[in-house]
């Protein structure tokens, strides 16, 4: 079951193509990568996907819904979250708190009285590793535990569908490892995941097909095994080693 559908995607910025002509789905349960050079796209097809801005043309359809013009609460409440790559918490709030506003906002979806959405505030702190942080102001946090937090942040408003944007990014060996981990258990709770990665071995081990971009175009799409071994991609993005060099 595909519960998002790309179609013709094309985005204008004035007179710059930021992407042309883009088509895949996002299938249940699923974890889709999305790799490419800089500025290939992926950060402006996560916002259109998003309702940050609508595309210059095309259709995205959410549960056969279309979705293209709508805005970001809409989309939000509708089930799909996103989290960013430069995190911005609320830096002045309690870890504790900053779940605490997502979990308020998607109460128009789940419901819930004020208790239970504090229980469903720790069982996601303990989820993401924040639990013993959980009265530590967020900008106190170290970048891992910034990147937990906006996970966190991102799953409050009860998501079918999450949008990570290089959550592995900037993270030591250990660290990869333990956001790879809770991604993984994201999924097992029934959350698909859509996410843009530039550590290979988090998008090659995570990920169950990979879309890349190049110059606004979608050049290929497959599993990584496939993606890894395809010449257009090691030309764009991986280089002439492919990616048996990058994962080591």
């Amino acid at each position: 079951m595909n519960l998002i559908e790309v179609k013709g995607v094309t985005k204008y910025f004035g007179g710059l193509r930021a992407l042309h002509d883009i088509s895949f789905s996002v299938k249940a349960g699923e974890i889709l990568g999305l790799i490419g050079p800089n500025g290939a796209g992926k950060t402006t097809l996560f916002n259109i996907i998003a309702g940050a801005f609508p595309p210059s043309s095309g259709s995205i359809k959410f549960e056969n819904i279309e979705i293209a013009n709508k805005g970001a609460r809409q989309i939000c409440r509708a089930g799909i979250s996103r989290t960013y790559q430069l995190v911005r918490p609320f830096s002045s709030l309690t870890v504790y708190e900053n779940v605490l506003v997502g979990l308020y906002f998607g109460k128009a979806r789940k419901g819930g009285s004020g208790a239970a959405i504090e229980d469903q505030g720790a069982e996601l702190l303990r989820l993401t590793g924040l639990l013993q942080k959980a009265n530590v102001p967020a900008k106190h946090l170290t970048l891992v535990g910034r990147k937990q937090l906006e996970i966190a942040r991102g799953l409050a408003t009860h998501p079918k569908v999450l949008l990570l944007d290089e959550a592995i990014s900037g993270l030591n060996p250990a660290e990869t490892e333990a956001v790879m981990g809770l991604i993984r258990d994201i999924r097992s709770r029934g959350v698909t995941i859509f996410m843009i990665e530039h550590i290979m071995k988090a998008v090659m081990g995570l990920s169950d097909r990979i879309l890349v971009l190049s110059f606004g175009e979608l050049i290929a799409e497959g599993k990584p095994d496939e993606i890894s071994m395809n010449k257009d991609v090691i030309e764009a993005y991986l280089g002439t080693e492919g990616v048996d060099a990058q994962v080591r």
